[in-house]
């Protein structure tokens, strides 16, 4: 799929922010057959909220829990998980910090191979940073993540989140929140795009004001999605 253009960033800028998918249990419970621990912990949760689409709530009362393999990684990496609240949950957006960001996200999608957590480390699932050349789709969002943020974009504008993608199976993507609107960098291409337009379903992510991960329900600025 073609890059968005500068251009198209800065029309999104004067449209607002985009909607993200709402999610329904029946859609989540496709995670259970991705083989990922966080897709069964997701499927779980999506299957005890009942079957109708989530309404929005309060930023407290949408507040879910992190996935396992996110918490073990915050507890080896306490720095890389921790909000601050006075950086900015939002980055303004400049064609210097889109450059960044496009060089970024190509670099770690073209230097790191990809393989399963099974594969690497012999567990169903680990989040960490692919140190050694190899790594599974959370893995290559840490890195662009701690890249970036070496270049001086707010942790807290760049949010873990969770999918079900294309086929129907647990993805992790790294949501970057912008005032030109969300955009996803994803380990499967290199076109940073709109929530919108890349065939995926979100189901929650990193909350910006706590530890707390946030459920998808309705469009809201904090919501995540879930692998």
């Amino acid at each position: 799929m073609q890059q968005p253009s500068l251009g198209y960033v800065r029309a999104r800028l004067k449209r607002g922010a985009l909607a993200l998918t709402v999610v329904s249990s029946a859609a989540a419970a496709h995670l259970a057959s991705s083989g990922f621990l966080w897709a069964h912990e997701t499927s779980m949760q999506a299957a005890s909220a009942g079957a109708a689409s989530p309404r929005l709530a309060s930023s407290s009362d949408n507040r879910t829990s992190p996935i396992t393999g996110w918490l073990i990684f915050c507890h080896r990496y306490p720095d890389e998980c921790t909000v601050d609240p006075s950086q900015p949950a939002v980055i303004e957006m400049t064609s210097a910090i889109w450059q960044t960001v496009r060089t970024i996200n190509q670099r770690v999608n073209r230097s790191i191979k990809a393989i399963t957590d099974q594969e690497h480390w012999g567990v169903g699932d680990r989040w960490d940073y692919p140190a050694d050349g190899y790594g599974d789709c959370e893995d290559f969002q840490l890195l662009k993540r701690k890249l970036l943020v070496r270049h001086g974009l707010p942790r807290r504008a760049l949010r873990m989140t969770v999918v079900i993608d294309d086929e129907g199976l647990g993805h992790a993507v790294l949501m970057m929140r912008t005032t030109a609107g969300e955009f996803v960098l994803d380990n499967k291409r290199d076109a940073i795009l709109p929530p919108d337009q890349t065939g995926y379903t979100y189901i929650k992510r990193e909350g910006d004001t706590a530890a707390a991960w946030v459920s998808l329900g309705e469009p809201s600025p904090v919501a995540t999605a879930n692998q």
